[in-house]
């Protein structure tokens, strides 16, 4: 697939840069018009990839509403060292799929294109109704048992999640569910839907869980924390700053990101005791998993199995479109899965690397007596040994 690559911004710097990491073949568009015009070369089965450069909020939402309708066949990456996360989620609403530093590493960039070109391509060969053969098609026995289960827990379980609402609003003000984009079948984009377990104000406690880390061999330097305003919120708990990408309870560098995709044998993760991010009822959630419960939604509406692989946040899907690992997406997305049950009542001591190739086992060999057995295993496994 050939793309159309556009930069639209005033920044020299910045453009001469991302035109660097890609040698060249990103044109530089200063309005709307000269977008519009570039965006003709595109082919019908690929988008035009535009790196938007942030400014101000309230003009760069009506540039964005007019690219939507004038090229709809696009695919925009806000590009910015820093955004306050009120307005993250503004920039998504209008069209907004992905965020790079203005200094983005070529290999991030990279992955961030090969993710486009994966994703695109399943899509639009899902809407022809000419699905290839690596392309997950969900079996009607599947549907039916995920649609009899989830309904069936979600009434049985709704004066849980009400209750569960209540007492997290109660302890701290804020949404109750928190919406952030995962990546499950085929690729595909959705909104993953949890109970709220940190507080509103999570990412201005980073100085005092970073004293916290319980990897005395990851090197603290990496993080930049004098600034507080300098970071790209990816959704209401994930967030990248200045290199640092944040997934639920986890924190990891770019650079320790691209490390571990090279060596695949070491968990450069980085997770943290008592967490004073996370509420008490937080606490108390994610250690019985209750707040992963809002997911029988997801599942309802057909984004997600009962059992399957996690849907991942967007930087992690990104890493994983090279031939060896695209086996993983080419199956169901789940609430629970093989390598939850393998590990997880044991610390969760799996590799990445050993979460990977489970996954792509599952993928391969899902069957509906495979999935009783993992939902089975999953009951035994709710309570995790470390508070973590």
């Amino acid at each position: 697939m050939s793309t159309v690559q556009l930069y639209f911004g005033s920044d020299k710097l910045s453009y001469s840069h991302f035109k660097t990491i890609k040698d060249g073949g990103i044109a530089l568009c200063t309005s709307v018009k000269n977008i519009v015009e570039y965006s003709k070369q595109a082919s019908e089965d690929s988008p035009a990839i535009i790196l938007f450069e942030k400014t101000e909020i309230e003009k760069d939402v009506e540039i964005l509403k007019e690219i939507k309708t004038k090229v709809p066949n696009s695919y925009i990456i806000l590009v910015s060292d820093s955004i306050p996360r009120e307005e993250f989620n503004r920039y998504i609403k209008y069209g907004v799929r992905d965020a790079l530093k203005s200094r983005a590493t070529k290999e991030r960039y990279s992955n961030a294109l090969e993710f486009v070109e994966r994703n695109h391509k399943i899509i639009t060969s899902t809407s022809r109704g000419q699905l290839s053969l690596g392309t997950y098609r969900v079996p009607l026995w599947k549907r039916i048992f995920d649609i009899i289960l989830s309904v069936a827990a979600f009434v049985i379980l709704s004066p849980v999640l009400i209750i569960v609402g209540v007492l997290i609003r109660i302890e701290s003000p804020g949404p109750v569910i928190y919406k952030s984009k995962r990546v499950g079948s085929n690729y595909k984009e959705f909104d993953f839907f949890k109970f709220r377990s940190m507080y509103r104000d999570a990412d201005k406690r980073l100085k005092e869980f970073l004293s916290l880390n319980q990897y005395n061999d990851v090197d603290l330097s990496h993080f930049n924390i004098e600034d507080d305003t300098a970071r790209i919120p990816i959704d209401t708990e994930n967030v990248l700053h200045d290199g640092l990408y944040f997934s639920d309870d986890d924190v990891i560098t770019e650079e320790e990101f691209i490390k571990e995709r090279s060596i695949k044998q070491k968990n450069n993760f980085v997770k943290f005791e008592n967490d004073p991010r996370i509420t008490k009822m937080g606490r108390f959630i994610r250690k019985y998993s209750i707040d992963e419960l809002p997911q029988l939604i997801n599942i309802i509406r057909g984004d997600m199995s009962i059992v399957g692989n996690r849907p991942l946040p967007l930087y992690e899907a990104e890493q994983l479109t090279s031939d060896q690992y695209i086996d993983r997406f080419m199956g169901p997305a789940g609430l629970t899965g093989l390598w939850q049950v393998e590990k997880r009542g044991d610390s969760g001591k799996l590799s990445p690397e050993e979460r990977k190739q489970l996954d792509i086992y599952y993928a391969n060999n899902f069957s509906f007596w495979l999935d009783l057995k993992i939902i089975i295993r999953t009951f035994t496994a709710f309570i995790q040994k470390e508070n973590v």
